[in-house]
């Protein structure tokens, strides 16, 4: 998961940044936005003073040119869903508008609360993803949109800008893509959305892939592709074809293909991409390349902000990338600051379990079993896994110098959860979805992220509950940097928007 936060609100520990993605065109309403971790030059401040905070999702102004497209190979979703969001949207990641409401301007939401600006009615969401800083929506007529932090052209668009797209092909020496081509994505084929801290990604039906903003490294700016520094509109990414899903840390993307083949490309200084990068060829890591993995065996991706997984159809998952905290569930050289997995091995700790669902933070990770177990790793000292200390086996755990757990490194169930269907990794904190619509959330809640309507750590799972989801069958949770989105299908009017009642 992408990781972008604001400085004030984050643990001693890298964080990751927020990406959107909007290959249809949302012009949305400007707010002021807070201070931010991340710098830019008085040039950068000025042209984007009115992009970067983009509060409120809107819909396109006009429709634009049509794209041969080619075979169906995935489902663009149906189901119409109510949006419902907490946490930190002082920049205008929670998509409220910037608006009063009761008084108050929705800087920090403490519980869940329906988002009325993207109604089931009038906009009709079928499909919602988090970045760092930022949020992207699918509509049932196959518009996306896209509010929040516009940081390197993380949302596809100025506020004024209309959606063309190019080719990345064309014109590659400039610094961005050009507003005047005529060609654009077809509105009819847009299906699932990938975001990293600044760069978005949308796939086709057809297997297509598009693309828009930057790739981070340690050192800055890295780039879009080898010749595009930043590409501040959407592109078409010609290389990849019949893709069937994307999956984005802070600053890498994994695809998989129609046959099992997955391709990775972004900042490796982590070997998050599964190869080695050379310093003097770094710009090498932001072409897609495949990975050492079973050919033809893997269903699918997942990515922590620097670390990969991969699952293959004989259960078996596969994991590279950061290990410093145990992240990826393979003891190694765990604890070491540039602990790395280099390229994919099997979690051979996982081997007991059928994993169906697996997902990423800073320092930690999640998964579910077929059972519906909920297994947790990584980082311990801000309860990132939801374990009180005297709750894990010493076996199991790294201490540091004070004989304080730090790192837990066997993927370890938790009793107290069941019937988990699925899971969401935040920065430090995690959602678990139950397969009667329950949700679950621990770890990290400075900014109301959890949904419990607390700064406090959440140091065990504990059901989110008010009156706003009370009653919903919750489907999934997504986890931004400092804010989260949990969506339930549409069915007729929402007894309370959350506002008032907890």
């Amino acid at each position: 998961m992408p990781a972008k936060t604001k400085a004030a609100a984050a643990r001693p520990s890298t964080t990751r940044q927020a990406s959107g993605t909007a290959a249809v065109k949302s012009t949305t309403k400007p707010t002021t936005k807070a201070a931010k971790a991340t710098t830019r030059t008085a040039a950068s401040k000025k042209r984007k003073a009115e992009e970067e905070a983009s509060a409120e999702p809107e819909p396109r102004a006009k429709k634009r040119a049509h794209v041969e497209t080619g075979k169906k190979i995935n489902d663009a979703p149906t189901q119409v869903l109510d949006i419902y969001v907490f946490g930190e949207g002082s920049s205008g990641e929670l998509g409220l508008g910037s608006g009063r409401i009761n008084g108050k301007r929705p800087i920090d939401v403490k519980r869940p609360r329906l988002n009325d600006k993207l109604s089931a009615k009038s906009v009709g969401v079928v499909q919602i993803a988090c970045g760092g800083m930022h949020a992207v929506a699918l509509t049932r007529d196959h518009r996306i949109l896209t509010w929040g932090v516009n940081d390197q052209g993380a949302l596809g668009r100025d506020t004024a800008w209309e959606g063309n797209l190019r080719d990345a092909d064309k014109d590659e020496g400039s610094d961005s893509g050009s507003d005047d081509d005529d060609s654009g994505i077809n509105p009819l084929e847009s299906t699932p959305t990938a975001l990293s801290d600044d760069a978005s990604f949308a796939l086709t039906e057809d297997g297509r892939v598009y693309g828009w903003g930057t790739f981070r490294s340690s050192d800055g700016v890295l780039g879009f592709t080898e010749k595009i520094r930043v590409q501040e509109t959407p592109v078409l990414l010609p290389t990849l074809k019949n893709i069937k899903a994307l999956s984005a840390g802070s600053n890498h993307i994994l695809a998989l293909d129609h046959k099992g083949y997955v391709l990775a490309w972004g900042c490796g200084q982590q070997n998050q991409l599964g190869r080695r990068i050379i310093e003097r060829n770094k710009l090498s890591s932001l072409i897609p390349q495949g990975i050492g993995l079973p050919r033809g065996k893997i269903v699918k991706v997942a990515c922590g902000s620097y670390h990969s997984f991969a699952l293959d159809k004989d259960g078996n998952v596969w994991g590279w990338g950061l290990n410093n905290f145990g992240e990826i569930g393979a003891e190694g050289n765990a604890g070491e600051d540039d602990a790395v997995i280099l390229k994919p091995a099997k979690v051979e700790f996982l081997d007991k379990y059928e994993v169906t669902g697996i997902d990423g933070g800073v320092h930690h990770s999640v998964a579910c079993t077929d059972k519906g177990e909920l297994l947790t790793w990584g980082r311990v000292d801000g309860f990132q896994i939801g374990f009180e200390p005297d709750q894990l086996k010493k076996d199991d755990v790294l201490f540091d110098e004070r004989g304080d757990p730090r790192i837990l490194i066997r993927p370890t169930p938790h009793a107290g959860v069941s019937k988990v269907a699925s899971v969401s990794a935040g920065t430090d904190n995690s959602f678990a979805v139950t397969d009667d619509g329950k949700v679950y959330s621990w770890g990290f809640s400075a900014n109301y992220q959890t949904g419990q309507g607390t700064i406090e750590d959440i140091h065990t799972p504990t059901l989110v509950d008010n009156s706003a989801i009370r009653d919903k069958k919750i489907l999934a949770a997504y986890a931004g940097g400092q804010f989260s989105i949990l969506i339930a299908a549409a069915e007729g009017k929402p007894k309370t928007n959350g506002v008032n009642g907890q």
